[in-house]
């Protein structure tokens, strides 16, 4: 049975690990967090002299972050409801395939949120051609740990001052700046919460 968590921490460095412990565990989840506190965090593979003003986080006391898995490197904080699911491979052998799986586990939550307009697009959902939630994963032996962010009131201003304009776009984000490509969530946390917890239990 897949347990279902409402957990968050005070410190961003609690929030990312506790992704990875319940991935050490084996045991299927699904979590649901949001930081009281801005933070960046980069994919496992981001350098921060490309992606991030190390000087206008640093004057913000912001801090920047690293997760152990893939992606794109995001600002994180008050706005941003974040997920992680942690599956079983043996389990589900239709997620063994990652971009395979990326697209039955999008699509999937794209129709528990029902709300026109929204579509999948590699590891992206969209709204009306916008980004409006982005994932990664990351994968040991025989398990998945899939998780996401999805904007339902980001700070746009304070992305846009901490965060350079990605060197690698994927081909649905096009010469778009963080403003021009992103958007907002018609739903709330607590629906976005539900929609999704109910997809699942």
């Amino acid at each position: 049975m897949l347990r279902v968590l409402e957990r968050s921490f005070p410190f961003p460095e609690d929030n990312l690990a506790l992704d990875d412990r319940l991935l050490e565990r084996g045991q299927e989840a699904l979590r649901f967090w949001e930081s009281a506190v801005p933070f960046v965090v980069l994919g496992r593979s981001r350098r921060a002299e490309e992606d991030v003003d190390l000087e206008a986080c640093q004057a913000a006391g912001v801090p920047v972050l690293r997760r152990a898995s893939g992606g794109g490197t995001v600002l994180q904080g008050p706005g941003c409801l974040n997920y992680a699911l942690v599956l079983s491979l043996e389990a589900r052998p239709e997620l063994q395939n990652v971009a395979s799986s990326f697209r039955l586990l999008l699509e999937r939550t794209a129709r528990a949120l029902d709300v026109t307009g929204m579509e999948v697009c590699g590891s992206d959902i969209l709204l009306d051609g916008r980004k409006v939630s982005g994932t990664a994963q990351r994968r040991t032996r025989g398990w998945l740990l899939h998780h996401g962010t999805f904007l339902y009131n980001p700070d746009m201003a304070m992305m846009e001052r901490l965060l350079r304009e990605p060197l690698r776009r994927p081909p649905h984000r096009g010469s778009r700046t963080h403003r021009e490509f992103l958007t907002r969530a018609p739903l709330g946390a607590g629906d976005i919460l539900r929609r999704i917890a109910s997809a699942w239990a």
